[in-house]
């Protein structure tokens, strides 16, 4: 006796082979009005639109950061830090003040202890420069411990930040951004964030200071050299303005370039089997060649603008120098200033200069930490995918109930891959979707997870729309099996405890026995510690399967995914493994996508996708009698893999071909 359609009129199976209807796609807009919710308010609905619109891509240009924007974030930094900032300040300012102890004392000297031979003052002049000296000392080491460490804390609490946040967004922004790109978001521009925090920032004030202090016994000691040399610095200081902003984008440029180039250097090594197989490597090699030159004439750019900043410096210096000799020569022989008093003038000179020159390469590196800031606050102030206004509902334990209600679905705008689609899972029963490659089944299931939220209509879990629940309680009750298993570089045990950490030994070892883990990882010496490799590499295709089954079941939800599951193992080990799988779905709401039409025969319901719309549904019985579409993909199937030069399963891609060519 057939199975009762889910969503029929009667028990029968049934075709819908209409032309696609016209729809209303719903757009997440403050003005637009949604489908449902009327009486929320439009920040508060369920976010709708396609997929990849809502994400940012982080490799467009954005206009350059300005440091003014930028300060508030600098304060979030400088916030929770602000006593040790302050005391570290302190300390730098007795650390500037102790060094200008030995510039001072040579005024006195010259003119007290060798032009007038005041011997007994010799004593007092060396002892305070010692003192100040290991004052100085003192302070300077305590400073490099302090802000050094507090720097990389910064960085470790930056990094881990980053990446928490990045694993809260929405499938989406992965879909739009390169996975090299994100690392580097993490690990290289949070690099240089640590100058706003350690040595860099206090190098910068510290400077200052001590060109103020330098500054004010200049001015005591000789009023018409000071201002000229004030007015010359000033014009130098307004020049190296006008630089920093200038050269502040080529560091922003770099850091995306880098990013570009890890990324594609990240693909590279991943696919090294498909570059070889393809002997492909020099092409390789002439991509990271292109992209490593493209950095190569960033950091020639930068180069060239901190060179004439340098050349620009020194030649104040040069000029600077200059008019001090003379200006200085004529005022010791006019009586004006003593011998002393002008070597003492000239070593406050270069305390108060040099820190100002120093500024290029310190004006740098803050500049490359504004830059590196800005980059990183792009990807914090993307939204995490469970921080949506409408987001509200916190799921308890669920049964599993599963309905679309005309759900259409785009991934980019006025190009939608479904179209009206409506269908119930109750608790307890497996829906199966076939069909060609593309015909959105896998969009389906995506939707299922919540990877991405419907354009329009509504996805149900036990009655409550998707898009309003919070997708940590929804996920901690969904199993997952990929079609693309992915295994960590770590162990066999490892890799299946994922899903569910605090799992017993006795619940790993079922899970393992069940999905018939056991039959290949207790051959190994290691056993259950043995390591996988990167992405399992180390394993057979269905001895990752396997592993990923294992993880599903140590994890059970309520509601499994099953993406050809099966797809990697050979007849015998999938003969093996149903009864496994068919243990796992009892009890829960299962949804499989197979190529394999053999393997789904038992499906309580059957969805036959095709150009994004239900076109059949049904069990295998009653689907088969109808001599449809299914009739036709699984007699096809079923004729080419009794072919004698065809193993079970190679049949698949020739029947997707062919359907695909008819359609």
């Amino acid at each position: 006796m057939d199975e009762p359609c889910i969503l029929c009129d009667d028990t029968r199976a049934t075709r819908d082979w209409k032309k696609p209807q016209a729809y209303t796609r719903t757009m997440a807009s403050p003005l637009g009005q949604s489908s449902f919710g009327h009486g929320m308010k439009a920040a508060d609905r369920p976010s709708r639109g396609t997929g990849r619109a809502i994400a940012s891509d982080l490799t467009k240009s954005r206009p350059k950061p300005q440091l003014k924007k930028v300060l508030p974030e600098v304060w979030k930094l400088v916030k929770p830090r602000r006593l040790l900032l302050g005391g570290s300040f302190l300390l730098m300012i007795i650390n500037r003040a102790s060094g200008l102890v030995l510039p001072a004392s040579t005024r006195y000297l010259i003119d007290n202890v060798m032009g007038k031979h005041q011997l007994y003052v010799l004593p007092w002049i060396v002892g305070t420069v010692a003192v100040a000296t290991l004052v100085q000392g003192i302070t300077s080491f305590t400073l490099t411990q302090i802000l050094s460490k507090e720097g990389q804390r910064l960085i470790a609490e930056l990094r881990m930040k980053v990446q928490a946040h990045i694993g809260r967004l929405p499938v989406a922004f992965y879909d739009e951004n390169r996975t090299g790109t994100l690392v580097a978001r993490i690990m290289t521009d949070v690099e240089g964030v640590r100058n706003l925090i350690g040595t860099g920032v206090i190098d910068f004030f510290g400077g200052l200071l001590t060109a103020l202090f330098a500054f004010g016994y200049l001015i005591k000691l000789s009023v018409q050299m000071t201002l000229v040399t004030f007015v010359i610095l000033v014009i130098f200081g307004l020049i190296l303005q006008k630089a920093f902003k200038t050269i502040r984008p080529i560091f922003r440029e770099r850091a995306k370039i880098n990013s570009e180039v890890t990324g594609r250097l990240t693909e590279s090594l991943g696919g090294v089997r498909v570059v070889k197989g393809y002997h492909a490597e020099e092409n390789e090699a002439n991509v990271f060649a292109a992209g490593a030159n493209r950095l190569l004439q960033n950091v020639i750019s930068s180069l060239t603008a901190q060179s004439l900043m340098s050349l620009a410096s020194t030649a104040v210096l040069g000029i600077v120098g200059a008019l001090i000799m003379y200006l200085g020569a004529h005022q010791v022989v006019a009586g004006h200033l003593t011998t002393g008093g002008y070597v003492t003038y000239v070593m406050f000179l270069a305390f108060m200069i040099a820190p100002i020159a120093q500024l290029v390469a310190i004006g740098t590196q803050l500049t490359e930490a504004v830059a590196g800031l800005d980059r990183t606050n792009e990807i914090l102030s993307e939204r995490a995918e469970d921080n949506e206004p409408a987001r509200t509902e916190v799921l308890g334990p669920i049964h599993g109930d599963v309905a679309f209600q005309n759900v259409t679905f785009a991934y980019e705008t006025d190009k939608p891959v479904l179209h009206g689609i409506s269908f119930q899972s109750t608790p307890g029963t497996v829906t199966a979707l076939v069909g060609s490659s593309g015909s959105g089944k896998s969009t389906i299931i995506s939707l299922i997870c919540a990877f991405h939220t419907a354009t329009s209509g509504k996805v149900l879990v036990d009655g409550l729309d998707l898009a309003t629940i919070r997708l940590s309680s929804y996920r901690e009750q969904l199993g997952v099996v990929l079609q693309e298993t992915f295994l960590f570089d770590g162990t066999i045990r490892e890799n299946i405890l994922f899903s569910r950490p605090n799992a017993t030994e006795e619940q790993l070892m079922e899970a393992c026995r069940i999905a018939r883990v056991d039959e290949f990882a207790e051959r190994f010496p290691e056993q259950y510690e043995t390591i996988v490799g990167e992405r399992g590499v180390k394993l057979s295709g269905g001895q990752r399967q396997r592993i990923s089954i294992a993880r599903a079941i140590l994890a059970d939800p309520r509601i499994l995914i099953l993406d050809e599951a099966t797809s990697s193992l050979d007849s015998e080990s999938e003969a093996m493994i149903q009864n496994g799988l068919s243990y796992l779905m009892q009890g829960r709401t299962t949804f499989v996508i197979a190529h394999r039409l053999s393997t789904i025969r038992r499906a309580d319901q059957i969805l036959v996708v095709e150009q994004g719309e239900i076109v059949e549904r049904g069990t295998h019985e009653s689907l088969y009698e109808l001599h449809g579409r299914y009739y036709d993909l699984y007699t096809r199937q079923h004729g080419l893999e009794t072919n004698l030069f065809l193993a079970p399963g190679e049949g698949d891609k020739l029947i997707e071909d062919d359907v695909t060519a008819k359609a």
